[in-house]
């Protein structure tokens, strides 16, 4: 088997959200685990909605992700080739002018559908003579291009959906090149497509009958389509569509957030398989595991609750070496190996570590209740001399306990409020050498 070229073609118009991210991930996996090359080509013929920022934006958002291309292009700069592809066509009378507005478009979709008809365009503009297309040049309006489509049956056995059939005689006949003269997707991917030797396309349900009439723009210029893997789109938690929400789950938002790339990918790569949502240490790892045959049919779902809980079990087994940058970023203090070590489990997200370092380094309040406050004095005077250790906890409760005769929740539970402010966190024996024993004094004695 010929190793696989894929490509991920995003349009540099917003921001990589994990919709984006599972398609690339995916034609990734595959690529890597068959020894293949993965491709970033940049959709960008769309030049007033295209920024530099954005194309710049979702290179970073792939490499923070490990999603590393081997090659990479703008289609901006080959609208050359398109051009000719589209000569090319004409040539063959298979991209022919059409002069209908949008609203006469319309107008003849509502009424194929009042009469029960589908919404099929009717090809009149086939049978306009030279002279009607002149005269229509003539009163300013200008041709959008359709390519017209066989009316036979395209089959492809679907990488994901198994056997595929789509009639391309139930299908209007696709708009390749618009009045102004830009291009739409669909044929600037082929061309594309045939001159990078791409041999499998990786992407959303939603374009499955795009497929249809893409396969034959392929065989009409010359080229072989490539395989096809469609995969099912990603809902909500809820069950619900993410459009309305995608700007908080883009890449940038993400990593502002402080995720770990490795848990976006950890759960991108499981949701919508036969596979247990669990993490990943290493891309290595979910290349070993990814096969097109895992994936279901039903829409992958996506909770951002179960991304969090990965991250968790990945920060929890991040050792200081590998985070202690970060953690100086958030806070100097945070970046001790012996603080880290302490608090990591009790954070969801690196940032959280903030509220540790205050907790542990900072002022904070403590939490004594009015029939704790003489307790509380007593424990204080009951604190060890000296440097404390990790014995110091168990030996000064014990002595606590039978100084007061306290003992349970009423006993370590009030210490670590009043030491703290909080009824929860990492075991206090670990805890309480960090705070030392000054500190520890200030909080015990209000």
């Amino acid at each position: 088997m010929t190793a696989p070229i894929v490509r991920f073609a995003p349009s540099p118009t917003g921001r990589l959200h994990v919709g984006n991210v599972r398609t690339a991930l995916i034609n990734w996996l595959y690529a890597k685990g068959q020894q293949g090359k993965f491709i970033l080509r940049i959709d960008d013929t769309d030049t007033e909605r295209s920024t530099k920022e954005y194309e710049d934006a979702l290179k970073v958002d792939l490499e923070w992700l490990g999603l590393v291309w081997a090659d990479t292009f703008n289609q901006s700069d080959r609208f050359g080739e398109y051009d000719a592809a589209a000569e090319k066509l004409r040539g063959m009378g298979l991209l022919y002018p059409c002069f209908e507005s949008a609203d006469e478009l319309e107008r003849k979709r509502k009424i194929a559908l009042s009469r029960g008809r589908p919404p099929v365009y009717d090809r009149a503009a086939l049978d306009l003579s030279d002279e009607e297309k002149a005269k229509l040049e003539a009163e300013g309006r200008k041709p959008h291009w359709r390519f017209k489509l066989s009316g036979e049956r395209v089959e492809w056995n679907d990488l994901v959906r198994g056997p595929q059939s789509i009639d391309t005689s139930s299908l209007s006949d696709p708009i390749l090149i618009r009045e102004d003269g830009s291009y739409l997707y669909t044929l600037p991917s082929v061309v594309d497509d045939i001159e990078a030797g791409i041999t499998h396309v990786v992407r959303g349900e939603d374009h499955v009958t795009n497929s249809g009439a893409q396969i034959e723009i392929f065989k009409a210029l010359g080229g072989t389509a490539p395989d096809m893997a469609h995969t099912p789109l990603l809902i909500g938690a809820d069950g619900q569509g993410l459009s309305k929400r995608l700007g908080s789950l883009s890449m940038g938002e993400l990593r502002a957030q402080g995720y770990e790339p490795m848990a976006v990918c950890s759960l991108l790569a499981k949701i919508g398989t036969s596979d247990n949502v669990e993490a990943r240490e290493t891309l290595d790892q979910l290349v070993e595991e990814f096969s097109f045959d895992k994936i279901g049919r039903a829409p992958a779902r996506f909770d951002e609750a179960e991304l969090l809980a990965v991250n968790a079990t990945l920060l929890h087994a991040l050792p200081f070496e590998a985070v202690k940058d970060r953690l100086a970023a958030v806070d100097p203090r945070a970046a001790d190996e012996a603080f880290w070590t302490v608090v990591r489990a009790n954070c969801s997200l690196l940032p959280d570590v903030a509220a540790w370092v205050e907790t542990v380094f900072g002022t904070i309040t403590p939490v004594i209740d009015d029939e704790d406050k003489e307790f509380v004095t007593t424990a204080a005077g009951l604190l060890p001399e000296g440097e404390l250790t990790g014995e110091t906890w168990s030996q000064w409760a014990n002595a606590v306990k039978a100084e007061t005769g306290r003992k349970g929740r009423g006993l370590f539970m009030t210490l670590r409020k009043a030491l703290t402010g909080q009824d929860h966190g990492p075991d206090m024996g670990a805890l309480l050498p960090l705070i030392g024993r000054e500190r520890a004094l200030e909080r015990l004695q209000g």
